[in-house]
């Protein structure tokens, strides 16, 4: 992603689709059109909106699309992205039915589409490129690549590290249990980045992904520097937590396992989002 990268809103003319379009456009994202359906043929913000994704692939070149589109509609929002041939897609809808997620995942790898979320802030390229709901004050330019399964957090770390070392692309993968694009895949992709020197993961208890990272450390699969912040530590035990990603199985998913793994593989853990500048 960059300056250059076409972007279609789905969803625009509702209240979050038209209030996150106005601020991509201010911080220069490129949007070339939107998709509301029963909306078509109206504009928000000078960007003509279309009834159907089809529709607007007639008139505009489209690298990559967002959803602002409401939970029970955003499955088939997703899978019109893809059907169109749409090799981007981020889902900042919150709610989408597990089965729904396992479905267009599956859609999505068969037709060679990327999703990212649900349930993520989206990817921002600092000073490029805003696709989500960032606030531009906490990113700049720089090496380090961020991963996070946290919204909020992501944000507070951004800001941390924004003086002394900058982001070269920050990506919020989302915090449900199935999500696009898993954290393993995009450290794998920093990894391999000429603009990532360092990555930065944001993690959280349940799940096992970031178990995965620190397998693939340890066994020399990933070269870069990692440094891991994990939120969680003062969470009961045996209760449920507020993400619906926050599931431990089988003694794996904890934030006990989680620190473990990552000491045994060499990834320095931070105990506050502030000790992340130090291990830098």
């Amino acid at each position: 992603m960059n300056r250059n990268t076409r972007i279609l809103v789905q969803g625009i003319t509702g209240r979050e689709g038209s209030f996150h379009t106005k601020q991509m456009l201010d911080y220069g994202t490129r949007i070339v059109a939107g998709v509301t359906p029963g909306k078509g043929g109206t504009e928000v913000y000078g960007i003509p909106v279309y009834d159907t994704v089809a529709e607007a692939l007639k008139e505009h070149d489209v690298d990559a699309s967002i959803i602002f589109v409401p939970a029970k509609f955003a499955t088939d929002a997703m899978f019109e992205a893809i059907d169109n041939g749409i090799s981007l897609v981020v889902t900042i809808t919150e709610h989408i039915p597990v089965m729904d997620m396992l479905r267009v995942k599956r859609y999505a790898k068969l037709k060679g589409s990327r999703i990212i979320g649900p349930n993520c802030p989206g990817i921002i390229v600092p000073e490029e490129v805003n696709l989500g709901i960032f606030p531009p004050r906490a990113f700049r330019k720089g090496k380090v690549g961020i991963v996070s399964r946290s919204g909020t957090l992501t944000y507070e770390i951004a800001e941390i590290i924004k003086r002394d070392f900058g982001q070269s692309t920050v990506i919020g993968i989302g915090g449900d249990p199935i999500v696009g694009t898993t954290l393993d895949e995009v450290v794998e992709m920093f990894d391999k980045d000429p603009e990532t020197e360092e990555i930065v993961i944001v993690g959280e208890i349940g799940g096992t992904m970031e178990e995965k990272v620190a397998k693939m450390k340890k066994e020399g699969k990933i070269s870069k520097k990692i440094v891991a912040y994990i939120a969680g530590m003062t969470a009961p035990k045996e209760k449920r937590m507020g993400h619906a990603g926050a599931v431990v199985y089988m003694g794996m998913g904890t934030f006990e396992s989680k620190i473990r793994a990552f000491k045994e593989a060499g990834i320095p853990v931070a105990t506050t989002p502030y000790d992340i500048l130090k291990l830098l």
